[in-house]
């Protein structure tokens, strides 16, 4: 009898001595219609799910938005436990590996080489990892725990009046930006590349389940993995497309005058799916590079600007005490049980582990594709703590100035959108009112949130492609440009079928699901670690 891959592991348990191999090739499974490259049944199954989802979604607004209404403070509120505790431990595992000894696996091979150098590297991670996120939150969600909701929506219930406490507000969000989120990007990408790079399996989410699968994984088993990820990528994906494109309206209103309207939204995601269908077509360098580069160097830019006109001292002094906050805190703030902060409990953090898993199989596959030739704790250090960081040092700056601004009693544009009626997209543009210069910030924020949006469309189709085209990462381009067809499609039809929080009930929905295929992915990558460490 031959000794197979399966055989190997009967024979010897230890998974230090498993060399993973197989005897499946890339694509063969693929069908080629058309001169097309598609993975069978994945894209079939992915596909036709998705569009019926979006043509019942548009026939049915009404239910739809009372469906998504109801579904996701129901799913928040039952596994708020199970999703914390899972982050809690992917975060944890995180960490270990920076101090492991199979920290120093080589993503590619001992003598594999960076294809990117350290900014464009860092800066595509970044603008595919946070998205939107910066510009749409950075003000919105310290002023909004800090004061609204007579600030029943603060973290652990914290009494923001007393002394010491006036910035609990960007300590909870600093949580929601920080070391959690990025940790559940690095353990999927970091899963990805090793079984890609260093175990030559498919860059596709179900070549990190061989371990425990075997040959089992390119079956029905594997097949559902990958449809799987394809949904939480894409219902996370449109998530911050349509927050991007509730922002870029009222962005349109305050640069121009154009009035905020359904059908301004959906002409704003239609338009912006246009650009990235170019940025697609010009390909991975020309394309998703060039534009994160300009990406960060635009938020780099509105960074500076701010913190120049708002105080350095004051801005670094605050940053210093609420980093302080944060890891005094994050213990309580990382505890599922005995919560009687709800609004900000179930209303934020469960939905944002939700939506940061959802966002993971798109996020990881992207920064896999570009961290060949690191090693894992460079990778785990610059997709976890350095991330954290920079969000912190941008939340604490932007959400800071805004809650000086408001016990100052200004800020009346800040207070309008957040505290006296929730209009989250207009939180930036109203802070921006207070600084000089808006005539000119502003377009050009307006501009960096355009830019985000195509960045993260075309990053998405990328990831789905992939994934659709059974780890293929030179599958005809028609394919991506159908899939960023399909994302600002699915974003109009939740849009149009519950507005915000259709899009938050999508991502939790398909979040939740995906946690348990995050904390298998860890076990897994644990077990490839061993076996690459063996090696060396």
């Amino acid at each position: 009898m031959s000794e197979t891959p399966e055989t190997k592991k009967m024979l010897d348990p230890d998974p230090r001595v498993w060399d993973f191999e197989t005897e499946y090739e890339l694509g063969q499974d693929n069908i080629r219609p058309f001169g097309l490259d598609l993975h069978n049944p994945v894209f079939l199954i992915s596909s036709i799910v998705i569009a019926a989802f979006v043509l019942i979604s548009l026939a049915n607004q009404e239910a739809a938005a009372s469906f998504f209404g109801w579904l996701r403070p129901w799913l928040t509120s039952t596994f708020d436990w199970f999703l914390v505790l899972s982050v809690n431990a992917i975060t944890l595992f995180c960490l270990v590996l920076i101090v492991l000894p199979v920290g120093s696996v080589r993503i590619g091979g001992k003598d594999a080489k960076p294809d990117y150098s350290y900014a464009g590297w860092i800066a595509m991670m970044f603008a595919a990892g946070i998205g939107i996120g910066l510009l749409f939150f950075g003000v919105l969600e310290p002023v909004y725990y800090n004061f609204a909701e007579s600030g029943n929506a603060s973290p652990l219930g914290i009494d923001i009046t007393q002394p010491g406490n006036e910035y609990a507000g960007i300590v909870g969000t600093i949580h929601h930006w920080g070391l959690e989120g990025w940790a559940v990007y690095a353990a999927v990408g970091l899963s990805l590349a090793i079984f890609a790079y260093n175990l030559g399996l498919p860059l596709t989410l179900r070549s990190a389940f061989y371990p425990i699968l075997g040959e089992r994984v390119w079956g029905w088993w594997g097949h559902a993995i990958d449809t799987l990820a394809v949904f939480a990528t894409l219902f996370g994906l449109t998530t911050s497309l349509g927050l991007g494109a509730q922002q870029v309206a009222a962005g349109l209103y305050e640069v121009f005058g154009v009035e905020p309207s359904p059908t301004v939204v959906v002409l704003l995601i239609i338009g912006i799916t246009a650009i990235a269908l170019g940025s697609v077509l010009l390909g991975m360098d020309a394309g998703v590079k060039r534009l994160s580069e300009i990406n960060m160097i635009m938020a780099v830019g509105l960074f500076l600007f701010v913190i120049v006109t708002t105080g350095v001292a004051a801005a670094a002094t605050r940053y210093f005490s609420v980093m302080t906050d944060y890891v005094m805190m994050l213990p309580a703030l990382s505890n599922p049980f005995g919560r009687e902060d709800t609004s900000f409990f179930h209303g934020w953090t469960t939905f944002y582990w939700a939506w940061w898993i959802a966002w993971s199989p798109f996020v990881g596959m992207f920064i896999a594709r570009i961290s060949k030739g690191r090693t894992v704790r460079e990778f785990v250090l610059c997709a976890l703590i350095a991330p954290t960081a920079v969000c912190a040092l941008w939340m604490s700056t932007f959400g800071g100035a805004a809650i000086d601004m408001l016990n100052a009693g200004g800020a009346e544009g800040v207070r309008a959108t957040v505290i006296d009626a929730y209009k989250p997209e207009g939180a930036l543009f109203g802070f921006l009112k207070e600084l000089p210069l808006y005539q000119i910030v502003a377009p050009i924020s307006l501009l960096l949130i355009i830019i985000f949006f195509v960045t993260s469309s075309d990053s998405g189709s990328l990831v789905i492609d992939t994934i659709t085209a059974g780890g293929k990462m030179d599958a005809p381009v028609i394919q991506r440009v159908f899939w960023c067809t399909l994302e600002g499609l699915v974003a109009i039809a939740l849009l149009l079928g519950g507005g915000l929080a259709a899009l938050q009930g999508a991502a939790v929905s398909t979040g939740i699901p995906f946690t348990i295929v995050v904390l298998v992915m860890c076990y897994c990558l644990w077990l490839a670690l061993r076996a690459e460490r063996a090696k060396m």
